[in-house]
C-alpha cells in the first residue's frame, strides 16, 4: 500500500473501498474481507444507510481501529449547525467509533458553510481528524475556502477515464489539497472497460482492465475508491502495486478525457434530496 500525506500530516491510503449502493449485509461481508486483504480505507456515507454495518465489517476484521482510515459524509439535511453537530455523534455512534479520519460534506446544496463550522469544531474536540468535500468545486470550494480556518485536507470528485479532471486537479495540487475519485471506473461502463488502449496495457502488464485503470488513478495523483461486493474483485482491485505504467501510457489514456460525467443528475435534483430527511432508525 502506498500513502499521501495530508495537509493537516494524515496520512491517507491511496486505494480504498468504497460501500455506496451496498446494503447493510454487503457492506458488513465487503469491509471485513476488505480489511483482511490488506485494505485500510473504508469509504462510507449517513446517505448510504450501512454505517452500522460498516463498524461491525471493521470490528469482525480484526484490524486495530488505528490501523484503519475511515471516511464518513454528513448529508445536506443536517447541514443547519446544530443538526450537523449531533449529526456527527450520530454517525460515531452508528460506526461505534470513538473518532472518524475524515468526515465530508456530501453535496455543495443548502447550509454548507454552517456545517463547515461544525465539522471545524469536530476536530478540535477530538471526534474527527480530518474534514473535506465531497463534489465541491470551483465556486461551492470557494465559499468554503474563504471562511475556513481548517482547510480542507481532501476533495471527492466524479473522476474516471472519461472525466480526467487535469484542471481541478492541478488547483487543488495547488492549495495543498489531496483529490479522491469516485466513479473510478466510470460506474464500470462498457464503453471504458472496452478501450482498446486499457485492452492493450492489460495484456502487456499482465493485469486485468481494471487494475490498469485503479493504476493510472495512483500514477496520475488520485486517492480511489473502487466499490465492490464481490469477493474476487475486492481481492483483484488491491493488487496493483506491482507494476507501473509508463510516460507513454499515461499519455495515450490522457487522450481518452472527454469531460463525461456518468451521474448525470441535474444539481437541482440533489438541492431537493437535501430537503429530505433521512430517516437512519433502521441501522442505528
Amino acid at each position: 500500500m502506498k500513502y499521501v500525506t495530508l495537509s493537516n500530516g494524515e496520512n491517507i491510503p491511496t486505494l480504498g473501498l468504497g460501500t455506496y449502493r451496498l446494503s447493510s449485509e454487503e457492506a458488513r461481508q465487503s469491509v471485513a474481507r476488505a480489511l483482511r486483504h490488506g485494505y485500510r480505507l473504508i469509504d462510507t456515507a449517513n446517505f448510504y444507510m450501512n454505517e452500522k454495518a460498516v463498524g461491525q465489517g471493521i470490528a469482525e476484521s480484526g484490524v486495530p481501529r488505528e490501523e484503519i482510515f475511515l471516511t464518513s459524509k454528513i448529508w445536506p439535511s443536517n447541514y443547519r449547525k446544530d443538526k450537523a453537530a449531533k449529526a456527527i455523534d450520530s454517525t460515531l455512534h452508528r460506526l461505534n467509533v470513538d473518532y472518524l479520519d475524515l468526515l465530508l460534506l456530501h453535496q455543495p446544496v443548502g447550509k454548507y458553510t454552517e456545517a463547515w463550522v461544525a465539522l471545524e469544531d469536530a476536530v478540535r474536540a477530538g471526534k474527527v481528524k480530518s474534514i473535506g468535500l465531497s463534489n465541491f468545486i470551483d465556486k461551492d470550494l470557494d465559499r468554503i475556502l474563504d471562511q475556513a480556518t481548517i482547510k480542507p485536507a481532501l476533495v471527492q470528485a466524479e473522476s474516471h477515464p472519461y472525466w480526467q479532471r487535469h484542471e481541478s486537479r492541478a488547483r487543488l495540487s495547488k492549495l495543498g489539497i489531496a483529490m479522491e475519485a469516485w466513479y473510478p471506473l466510470g460506474s464500470a461502463n462498457s464503453k471504458v472497460l472496452n478501450e482498446p488502449i486499457f485492452k492493450e496495457l492489460a495484456e502487456r502488464y499482465h493485469k486485468s482492465v481494471v487494475q490498469v485503470i485503479l493504476r493510472w488513478h495512483i500514477q496520475a495523483g488520485n486517492i480511489v475508491i473502487p466499490g465492490s461486493k464481490n469477493p474476487a474483485h475486492i481481492d483483484s482491485n488491491f493488487n496493483i502495486f506491482d507494476f507501473e505504467l509508463t510516460e507513454e501510457d499515461m499519455a495515450a489514456i490522457a487522450q481518452l478525457d472527454q469531460n463525461k460525467s456518468f451521474l448525470n443528475v441535474p444539481k437541482w435534483v440533489l438541492g431537493l434530496t437535501a430537503l429530505v430527511n433521512v430517516n437512519y432508525g433502521r441501522h442505528q
